[in-house]
């Protein structure tokens, strides 16, 4: 989960600075909330987390990003339907069924973290 957490504030703290909100805060409380809801040990702190969440997603999603922004906002708003999805199962199968969705928040994650990397070496050399 700290990967996660921090994967995510470093991906969305080198995209650009936001048009009105403070990005890194927001990836960073994005992370806590993501981490808290895949902790949660019941519905009603599982729903505050994931709530939260997904509040934080909508907010980052009026970042002013500088480099791939359409690949970028359909990242954000895959992970909102899956942190949507997970609170559905939560609340009609319980906390293990919205396990998967959370799951695939993180494949996500690192799927479009990629876009955002800084060239490696052999890259800069050589190109893509």
């Amino acid at each position: 989960m700290r990967a996660i957490f921090i994967s995510f504030l470093i991906v969305f703290s080198s995209l650009s600075a936001a048009n009105n909100i403070d990005l890194e805060a927001n990836m960073k409380n994005m992370g806590l909330a993501y981490k808290n809801s895949v902790r949660a040990t019941d519905l009603a702190t599982f729903n505050t987390a994931i709530d939260e969440f997904i509040v934080l997603l909508e907010t980052a999603k009026t970042a002013d990003f500088k480099q791939h922004k359409t690949a970028s906002l359909e990242g954000l708003d895959k992970v909102i339907n899956q942190a949507k999805q997970a609170k559905q199962l939560a609340t009609t199968r319980g906390l293990e069924a919205a396990k998967a969705p959370l799951n695939s928040i993180d494949e996500l994650r690192k799927k479009y973290h990629e876009l955002h990397e800084p060239p490696g070496f052999w890259e800069l050399l050589f190109g893509k």
